[in-house]
């Protein structure tokens, strides 16, 4: 559950990416593997899983090939990168409805800034395909950047530090309910991105 906010109660706002400002699409992804792969998406669904290979890519761990040959494995088909990158980068599916509009607007009144769980690959995809709603934030920490992923209480720590405001007066919205949980239990305000009508009534109780 989202808790009340009162106007003027934050000094930095803080954005999730995936489904908060880009909307994502899994279904694309498997079923461009399964083109390559020559099978049913069906095939794949139940053999992906976020594992330790995963969570390893997103910190910036292991590289995109290293990632691709345990997919190769995990998910028993024998493709090759560049396809694995092509199915890989289908996940993004355009803006999330009117969060421009609501990044133009925000912008004007606090400063912006993002913080996604994500991997280079993802990150050389969006930084070129989304470059203009991704222009309205100061600065975006990245997972596979800092080295750190969300829920671990380290990287809200770290994100804090860097942009230097307290961390009860940002207001952090995230689609991702243990993310929401682990934002909290650092201290900082946090929504539960359901819809992007959650964002605006947020930003509507800041007096935004």
């Amino acid at each position: 559950m989202n808790l009340p906010l009162a106007p003027n109660s934050a000094d930095a706002l803080l954005f999730d990416l995936g489904r908060v400002v880009l909307d994502i699409d899994f279904s694309k992804v498997v079923a461009s593997w399964a083109g390559h792969a020559g099978c049913e998406p069906s095939h794949l669904v139940g053999r992906f899983s976020p594992d330790e290979a995963w969570r390893r890519h997103e910190r910036g761990e292991i590289s995109d090939a290293a990632f691709f040959e345990s997919l190769r494995a995990s998910l028993a088909i024998d493709i090759t990168d560049i396809q694995f990158l092509e199915g890989w980068n289908a996940i993004f599916a355009g803006e999330m409805p009117g969060i421009g509009a609501v990044l133009a607007r925000a912008g004007t009144r606090l400063p912006l800034y993002a913080f996604s769980n994500t991997n280079g690959a993802h990150v050389e995809h969006f930084s070129q395909h989304y470059a203009e709603v991704l222009g309205h934030f100061r600065e975006i920490y990245l997972s596979s950047t800092i080295g750190l992923r969300k829920p671990e209480a380290a990287a809200y720590d770290h994100v804090v530090k860097a942009i230097g405001v307290p961390a009860s007066r940002i207001l952090f919205f995230d689609d991702s309910a243990e993310n929401v949980a682990g934002a909290r239990e650092r201290g900082l305000s946090a929504v539960h991105v359901r819809s992007p009508d959650d964002i605006a009534t947020a930003l509507a109780a800041l007096g935004i």
